[in-house]
């Protein structure tokens, strides 16, 4: 609205000078029109009443005085050239000191030939004036051209330019008083509509799909395109909740059907060994073998390990599937870090932290198991590409509000291709372990409002990137 009033001003204002502009062209010409006509009247009575013959030769002697009585009843110069452009007589006093008069250039005589009323108009500018000179024939009884009027007319615009002005002016106060009513007309209609947008702005933001939306409730005042939207949105609300509901049910037997998988696949893997084993054993046994203690010995020993393994495996879901177990409290982030890497025995880990205290709220145990998986994970990918000078660097920093870890290693890298899978459930790609490892790291550092990044080059090395809210 505003706009479209500052646009509307705009063109009548560029109207309103053309307007001006070319009324004032048709007023200096009309004017300089019947100058000419009284002029050349006043010419023909002089003429009808001199003594002199009346020849193109005598109207010097004709005009001697007469021409300075025309130019004070008409104020306007007057200048009179014969048939050639050459100066006859002029009213201007000074005219033996100014020859710019002196003669009509071929440019102005062609002109007046060619005219069908044989009148002819130039405007020109001269010092920031702007001037027309009219030049027309003088004929005698007989319409026999005797001479060549010359008349020159100032183009005086002062009294509408002064008129423009102030014009342009009561426009311009009129629609400022409009556009101040514009803008607090907009500003009042605006707040009364987005009030209830706003109202509704806020809810959508506020949805989440792990959560009870509140339904958005309106006074009986609002506008029925509001309510039809509120509506709309109520209506969604409850279908996000059956929705949701069906989705978490649908996750949850889907996750609980891969777990179950998941564990019979890894459980299958020692079967299979103590299976053939046992039976190998049956086939084989020997009650009068003198090696018999031996055998039972190997026997039992390789039972042990697959147990072990079994063992494992169910320990590893157990933790993953109890993630994440919270107990926070405000902690040293720098010492408890350094109390994790403790338990690490190999020469070539290296903790550096820019502060002596950063303190975060965090569940001691879940931040051991970070470290700890992050740094195993490190360990793994250095014995798979054993550099000549292994190197594991762990740096600690803050930045404002947030903690960040890093985990820089120069191991075995990892592909372009498993980049985006080294934080999924059971992915892995070495010959042991469940892949749980780096999920349930993901798992603990997003529960606290984190985020964890990777940057490798494979064969160069991997950098792991914890950041966390901070105290």
């Amino acid at each position: 609205m505003m706009l479209l009033l500052v646009t509307t001003f705009l063109f009548l204002a560029i109207l309103t000078v053309i307007q001006y502009k070319e009324e004032a062209e048709d007023y200096h010409r009309d004017r300089l029109q019947r100058k000419e006509a009284n002029i050349i009247e006043n010419i023909n009575y002089v003429l009808k009443n001199t003594t002199y013959p009346i020849e193109t030769a005598t109207i010097p002697l004709i005009f001697k005085s007469k021409i300075y009585e025309i130019k004070d009843i008409h104020n306007l110069e007057i200048h009179l050239y014969d048939l050639k452009g050459t100066l006859l007589k002029s009213s201007r006093a000074s005219f033996l000191k100014d020859t710019s008069y002196a003669k009509l250039s071929k440019d102005i005589l062609q002109h007046i030939e060619n005219s069908a009323t044989k009148t002819y108009v130039y405007s020109f500018e001269e010092d920031g004036q702007a001037y027309q000179s009219s030049y027309s024939y003088l004929t005698d009884a007989s319409f026999k051209p005797l001479a060549i009027l010359n008349l020159p007319y100032i183009e005086d615009d002062g009294f509408i330019n002064k008129e423009l002005k102030e014009n342009l002016m009561r426009v311009s106060i009129v629609y400022g008083f409009m556009l101040l009513m514009a803008i607090a007309l907009a500003y009042f209609l605006s707040k009364y509509i987005t009030r209830s947008l706003k109202t509704v702005s806020d809810k959508i933001t506020e949805t989440r799909l792990n959560k009870r939306n509140q339904k958005i409730r309106l006074d009986s005042n609002s506008s029925h395109e509001i309510s039809s939207l509120v509506e709309a949105y109520n209506g969604m609300i409850d279908e996000l909740e059956i929705s949701a509901a069906q989705l978490a049910s649908s996750e949850r037997e889907a996750a609980w059907r891969e777990m179950a998988k998941q564990v019979a696949h890894e459980i299958k893997n020692p079967l299979t060994p103590m299976r053939l084993s046992v039976q190998s054993f049956q086939r084989k046994f020997d009650p009068n073998d003198p090696a018999i203690v031996e055998k039972v010995g190997e026997f039992s020993k390789t039972l042990i390990q697959q147990i072990d393994t079994m063992s494992s495996i169910a320990s590893a879901f157990s933790t993953y599937a109890k993630m994440p177990a919270q107990q926070d409290e405000h902690l040293d982030m720098v010492k408890i870090t350094k109390l994790a890497l403790d338990i690490f025995n190999e020469e070539y880990i290296y903790f550096y932290s820019e502060e002596k205290e950063i303190i975060a709220k965090f569940d001691r145990t879940q931040w051991i198991r970070v470290i700890t998986n992050l740094v195993k994970n490190s360990i793994q990918a250095i014995e798979k590409n054993l550099p000549s000078e292994p190197r594991i660097e762990v740096r600690m920093f803050s930045e404002k509000k947030t903690l960040i870890i890093t985990v820089s290693d120069n191991g075995a890298g990892i592909s372009e291709e498993n980049k985006e899978k080294v934080f999924e459930p059971k992915f892995t790609t070495k010959s042991s372990g469940m892949g749980l490892g780096l999920a349930m790291v993901k798992n603990i550092v997003e529960t606290y409002k984190g985020s964890i990044t990777l940057q490798s080059i494979e064969g160069k090395g991997t950098t792991f990137t914890v950041s966390v809210p901070k105290i």
